[in-house]
């Protein structure tokens, strides 16, 4: 690979962006991308790199080639198809709603300046191993979140990096989410310092316009929590997202809710810039031509063909700056997956990598109990020391959520691999859960009725209601709802910022003996911000405290209202339907006088009657 080549590659992976805000000074890029090669020149982190490169270039070139074959060929159809499905599109737009993403400034970073403030005017960051996040001091000298610590050192000799206090940031993350959930209860948490919220709702209640409401939010956070936020304001949530990095730090930037100025501003964004396009995918989509969102009309027929038909669709939603407008709580949302993953030092020999195995298994265990899941396949996740990632995957037998089952069904798979890879040694190791099935109580009782609560949080969503819960789908020719991509794109760039992470906590642990602190903050790190919590209490909704009241489910056999416990209420039925009380009943039912001629009218059933009923029902 020649040197400018492994520049930008190593620029690229080290977390090295181009700096496009004019709040600072951009660093010199060439000086910057070499300082990173030098510093990686030669790892193991590096080599893996270069063969990375040397696959994607490969997928490249191949998928050039098949451009070049399908610019042969009549793409009249595929023509047609894609602009019948931006027709369609169009017909979705929904300009009524104004949703706002809102990001913490440089949020680790703040909140130790409010303990320390003699490190607001000097290049600061945090996390050890892998940077966090930093100051805006320090990104004047090209560190940036995600970045081997080590290298950041070499970038800015002064950067005083803290360690990481998660205890600290949750507290302070809590206090915004207060705030936030007065201007919408029903806020969606995207992660510890950035959110979601439809506030439109607020706006008319309110009677103010959107800039300003948003205004004086900030206004709030910044004077009550003493940190910043910026933010965006737009017709979806995936325009707002970009837009909330217009202005940073501590500004906000709204894309009007019409057509014209929503095209407008798709147009000159570079493909980058929006949420699910990473590292990757834009390269490939570069090499056909498409940098920016605008680009993407003009390839729209060759779309399907060379990525696949939810890229296809995921991209002509970019191209017309089309979103979710749906906000709604985190833990609302349907989870796929439960893990997790450690990295550690070079390891290898059965002992050790059963220990390890085992921890791992252990801290699954947690995981599962604290979202109430267990799971039916569960999946295998190592690195290698040459930084090659192997999954394996078993359906398991039997549902499970306990350590010993974890461990005992993921030691074959390790086994396997010991077999396959003879003296293997691990950098990274991980279990993951999938197909899981909720230990929630389900809100159904026991005849399968929907149970019936005495309050309902928020609004009840009335047929002619504004579409703020509906999601980002369109209904297919058979009438069901199909959901765009958007989400899986998303999914799939979060996974790919996790790995880097992961590959930036490899590099600084190959370039320095980690301590053990170094690595329990690794560890705490990878699930730090994911855990899903529930929203806060509007303040200026709370009512004052009051008995709950109890909750009472009705018996289908006596009718007698009996309390809402599973068992107790088991017991009573079949109290209810045991034979001796059945005669009782009809013993103590009077006769039914002789049934005189019919009138036309229809009388009451007798108790007699509506029992025999009830026993039908129950015993057929």
């Amino acid at each position: 690979m020649h040197m400018h080549s492994a520049l930008v590659v190593l620029a690229s992976s080290l977390k090295f962006r181009r700096v496009t805000h004019v709040e600072f000074d951009s660093p010199n890029i060439e000086e910057v991308s070499e300082i990173i090669y030098n510093a990686s020149k030669g790892s193991k982190f590096f080599n893996n790199e270069e063969v990375k490169d040397k696959n994607l270039t490969q997928k490249i070139e191949r998928i050039l080639s098949r451009k070049r074959q399908l610019e042969r060929i009549d793409l009249a159809s595929d023509l047609r198809r894609a602009d019948d499905y931006i027709a369609e599109l169009e017909l979705s737009r929904d300009l009524s709603q104004t949703v706002v993403h809102i990001d913490c400034d440089a949020f680790y970073a703040a909140v130790e300046e409010l303990d320390r403030p003699e490190l607001k005017d000097v290049p600061m960051a945090v996390g050890k191993g892998v940077l966090t996040t930093c100051n805006y001091h320090a990104r004047k000298f090209g560190c940036r979140s995600g970045m081997a610590g080590f290298v950041a050192m070499k970038l800015c000799p002064t950067l005083i990096s803290l360690p990481l206090n998660f205890e600290k940031y949750t507290a302070k993350a809590q206090e915004v989410r207060e705030i936030l959930a007065d201007y919408d209860p029903r806020f969606e948490s995207a992660s510890i310092d950035e959110a979601y919220l439809n506030i439109t709702q607020y706006c008319e209640d309110k009677h103010m316009d959107p800039e300003d409401v948003v205004t004086q939010l900030r206004n709030e956070v910044a004077e009550k929590t003493k940190i910043t936020i910026s933010a965006g304001i737009a017709a979806n949530a995936k325009i707002a997202k970009i837009a909330s990095n217009r202005n940073k730090p501590n500004g906000q930037f709204r894309v009007a809710n019409d057509r014209t100025t929503i095209l407008a501003f798709m147009r000159e964004l570079p493909t980058r810039k929006v949420n699910g396009v990473g590292r990757v995918f834009e390269r490939e989509l570069d090499a056909i031509g498409v940098k920016t969102c605008g680009d993407i009309y003009s390839q729209r027929a060759y779309l399907s063909k060379l990525f696949g038909e939810k890229a296809f669709q995921f991209l002509m939603q970019c191209y017309l700056g089309l979103g979710r407008t749906r906000v709604q709580p985190a833990e609302e949302y349907e989870r796929k997956s439960v893990g997790t993953e450690t990295t550690f030092r070079d390891m290898s020999g059965k002992t050790e990598l059963r220990a390890k195995l085992r921890w791992v298994a252990e801290e699954l265990e947690k995981d599962l109990a604290r979202t109430q899941f267990k799971a039916r396949t569960l999946v295998l996740k190592v690195k290698l020391h040459t930084y090659e990632v192997l999954t394996r995957q078993v359906v398991l037998p039997k549902a499970v959520l306990v350590a010993d089952d974890l461990y005992n069904f993921a030691v074959p798979m390790m086994a396997k691999l010991e077999r396959e890879i003879p003296g293997m040694r691990l950098r990274l190791m991980g279990l993951r859960c999938t197909h899981l099935i909720s230990m929630k109580k389900s809100g159904i009782d026991f005849f399968g009725m929907q149970r019936q609560s005495s309050s309902i949080e928020g609004k009840p969503q009335t047929q002619n209601s504004p579409s703020r819960y509906t999601h980002s789908s369109a209904i297919d020719e058979d009438g069901e709802w199909e959901v765009w991509p958007e989400e899986e794109f998303e999914e799939a760039a979060r996974q790919e910022r996790q790995d880097e992470m992961n590959e930036m906590e490899l590099l600084s642990q190959e370039a320095a003996l980690p301590s053990s602190n170094d690595l329990d903050e690794a560890n705490r790190r990878h699930k730090h911000g994911r855990e899903i919590l529930p929203n806060p209490t509007p303040k200026k909704d709370a009512q004052p405290p009051v008995e709950p009241e109890e909750e009472f489910w009705n018996c289908p056999v006596c009718a007698r209202p009996q309390p809402a416990d599973d068992k107790a209420f088991n017991e009573h039925i079949d109290f209810c339907l045991s034979k001796q009380t059945i005669k009782e009943a009809v013993k103590e039912t009077p006769s039914v006088p002789e049934r005189p001629p019919s009138t036309g009218k229809r009388k009451a059933v007798s108790a007699s009657s509506d029992l025999e009923r009830k026993k039908r029902l129950f015993f057929g």
